[in-house]
């Protein structure tokens, strides 16, 4: 079954009505209205996600309702559209700044209409990403914040990061340490599960059935369909066509939780990816060893070679850390 089109609200001079029309067919559906306390109606019966208004409308009857309706609607994406110039266009530009819109999209030139597309489609992608974050997040809300933090990250990191280096940039952490904890905790790797991430994002992109595969391949920056292809063949055991019409957002969201979270739960409820605290809160046994079998040799110590954290003292890790450092 099709999935519905998400609406998005548009205040637009009729003239820039049928422009739009043809740049969302498939992707989404614009509800048009001719005043802003009509888009604040929509807002606020939840009909739409996002709202786009012409420059040129606020230009001939002001930003003041504008103003309030970003107050009051600040986790709604506010864009503007700009399709023509006169001499009032400057200080409304201007003044739309200062109203809390942050988007501004010129379509007088041609690429001006992908732009548009691809900001619409990265403000819906989004919303699976919040929403897979707060499920994570009541999984493990009884476990360490690190733990929690490392999912926060992952989610919100998922459009623009695809290597476990980059993941780390985001983090704050040393590549072959963070893998090497996970190594010793015997959780799935960290690469898994940003790759399962970014199929959330792929899942929900693919909801829009005007968007292709090679479009949601080039959106999420992978290097062609065929990678894209390759990547969901190898996590999931099925076709890129075949994940499509198998999974939305939501399902995906269901597939990461069962595949690398509810069967991990006693682990990730007691696991600091980061380290930032487990060598000051973990007990030690006797000898001055520390307590918990499954976490011994975690250490937020730096070397004094390399200056960077070791993850332990055990050989087996140290070795599949460095064999892990390639897929990062």
């Amino acid at each position: 079954m099709t999935p519905p089109r998400a609406p998005v609200t548009t205040v637009l001079l009729p003239v820039e009505r049928l422009h739009v029309d043809a740049a969302c067919e498939g992707l989404y559906q614009p509800l048009h209205r001719d005043r802003i306390d009509e888009a604040v109606a929509d807002l606020r019966a939840s009909r739409a996600s996002a709202i786009l208004m012409s420059v040129g409308y606020c230009t001939r009857h002001g930003a003041a309702r504008v103003a309030s309706l970003v107050r009051e609607f600040p986790r709604v994406p506010a864009v503007a559209l700009l399709t023509d110039m006169d001499d009032l266009t400057p200080q409304a530009v201007l003044t739309l700044g200062r109203c809390g819109v942050r988007a501004l999209v010129d379509v007088r030139r041609p690429s001006g209409w992908r732009e548009l597309r691809a900001l619409l489609l990265s403000d819906r992608a989004a919303e699976i990403d919040r929403e897979a974050s707060a499920l994570v997040s009541l999984d493990l809300a009884q476990g360490p914040a690190e733990c929690r933090r490392f999912f926060e990250v992952l989610f919100a990191s998922a459009s623009r990061v695809s290597t476990v280096r980059a993941l780390c940039r985001e983090l704050g952490a040393v590549p072959s340490t963070l893998m090497s904890r996970f190594f010793r905790a015997r959780l799935p790797a960290p690469k898994r599960y940003l790759a399962m991430a970014r199929l959330i994002r792929a899942a929900r992109l693919l909801e829009n059935p005007g968007l292709s595969i090679a479009d949601a391949a080039n959106h999420l920056d992978y290097s062609s369909p065929q990678s894209f292809g390759r990547h969901v063949r190898t996590l999931l055991r099925v076709t890129a066509g075949d994940f499509r019409e198998r999974y939305d957002g939501a399902a995906m969201i269901s597939r990461f939780r069962a595949d690398l979270v509810l069967p991990y739960l006693a682990t990730l409820r007691r696991f600091n990816p980061l380290g930032t605290l487990a060598a000051a809160s973990t007990p030690r046994g006797r000898g001055g060893r520390r307590a918990g079998g499954a976490f011994r040799g975690y250490s937020a110590e730096p070397s004094p070679r390399t200056g960077t954290s070791t993850g332990g003292d055990d050989p087996q890790a140290r070795r599949v850390a460095e064999r892990s450092r390639a897929d990062s």
